[in-house]
Protein backbone atom coordinates (compact mmCIF):
# COMPACT_ATOMS: atom_id res chain seq x y z
CA UNK A 1 0.00 0.00 0.00
CA UNK A 2 1.31 3.24 -1.15
CA UNK A 3 2.42 5.48 2.01
CA UNK A 4 0.35 9.45 2.06
CA UNK A 5 3.56 11.41 1.06
CA UNK A 6 3.31 9.46 -2.64
CA UNK A 7 -0.28 10.04 -2.73
CA UNK A 8 0.36 13.73 -2.92
CA UNK A 9 2.98 13.10 -5.83
CA UNK A 10 1.73 14.11 -9.34
CA UNK A 11 2.54 11.55 -11.86
CA UNK A 12 5.21 14.31 -13.33
CA UNK A 13 6.78 14.72 -9.67
CA UNK A 14 6.93 11.03 -9.33
CA UNK A 15 8.79 10.92 -12.63
CA UNK A 16 11.47 13.35 -11.93
CA UNK A 17 12.56 12.16 -8.22
CA UNK A 18 13.00 9.15 -10.15
CA UNK A 19 14.85 10.84 -12.46
CA UNK A 20 16.91 12.71 -9.95
CA UNK A 21 17.74 9.67 -7.22
CA UNK A 22 18.91 7.70 -10.45
CA UNK A 23 21.39 10.54 -11.50
CA UNK A 24 24.76 9.97 -9.66
CA UNK A 25 25.03 13.56 -8.64
CA UNK A 26 21.96 14.30 -7.53
CA UNK A 27 22.28 14.30 -3.40
CA UNK A 28 19.08 13.13 -1.32
CA UNK A 29 19.62 16.63 0.08
CA UNK A 30 18.77 18.00 -3.03
CA UNK A 31 15.65 15.78 -3.65
CA UNK A 32 14.43 16.75 -0.09
CA UNK A 33 14.51 20.59 -0.75
CA UNK A 34 12.51 20.02 -3.72
CA UNK A 35 9.79 17.69 -2.91
CA UNK A 36 10.32 17.69 0.58
CA UNK A 37 10.94 13.72 0.78
CA UNK A 38 13.90 12.19 3.34
CA UNK A 39 16.12 9.81 1.92
CA UNK A 40 14.11 6.85 3.48
CA UNK A 41 10.94 8.30 1.72
CA UNK A 42 12.97 8.49 -1.87
CA UNK A 43 13.67 5.10 -0.88
CA UNK A 44 10.33 4.31 -0.23
CA UNK A 45 9.18 5.60 -3.44
CA UNK A 46 11.88 4.04 -5.87
CA UNK A 47 10.67 0.75 -3.72
CA UNK A 48 6.97 1.20 -4.78
CA UNK A 49 7.64 2.97 -8.10
CA UNK A 50 10.00 0.27 -9.90
CA UNK A 51 10.36 -3.53 -10.70
CA UNK A 52 11.97 -5.37 -7.76
CA UNK A 53 15.29 -6.04 -9.68
CA UNK A 54 15.42 -2.44 -11.48
CA UNK A 55 15.23 -1.27 -7.38
CA UNK A 56 17.86 -3.43 -5.74
CA UNK A 57 20.20 -2.34 -8.85
CA UNK A 58 19.65 1.17 -7.87
CA UNK A 59 20.14 0.52 -4.05
CA UNK A 60 23.68 -1.35 -4.95
CA UNK A 61 24.49 2.02 -6.92
CA UNK A 62 23.75 4.46 -4.58
CA UNK A 63 24.45 2.62 -1.31
CA UNK A 64 27.15 4.96 0.06
CA UNK A 65 27.53 6.72 -2.78
CA UNK A 66 29.73 10.04 -1.71
CA UNK A 67 28.11 12.07 -4.73
CA UNK A 68 24.16 11.19 -3.61
CA UNK A 69 25.19 12.10 0.19
CA UNK A 70 26.54 15.64 0.53
CA UNK A 71 28.25 15.29 3.95
CA UNK A 72 30.32 12.21 1.87
CA UNK A 73 31.21 14.77 -0.84
CA UNK A 74 34.30 16.30 -1.63
CA UNK A 75 33.67 20.33 -0.82
CA UNK A 76 35.44 21.13 -4.13
CA UNK A 77 31.63 20.06 -5.73
CA UNK A 78 29.84 22.60 -5.89
CA UNK A 79 27.26 21.39 -8.50
CA UNK A 80 24.37 18.85 -8.38
CA UNK A 81 24.94 17.85 -12.09
CA UNK A 82 27.57 17.01 -14.81
CA UNK A 83 28.74 19.59 -17.15
CA UNK A 84 27.66 17.37 -19.86
CA UNK A 85 23.98 15.99 -18.52
CA UNK A 86 21.86 19.16 -20.09
CA UNK A 87 23.23 19.79 -23.92
CA UNK A 88 22.07 22.88 -25.18
CA UNK A 89 19.91 22.29 -28.17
Amino acid sequence: MPKPFINSLSESDISRLIEMAWEDRTPFDAIEKSFGLSEPQVIELMRSQLKRSSFELWRKRVTGRATKHIALRSKEVQRAFCPTQYKNK
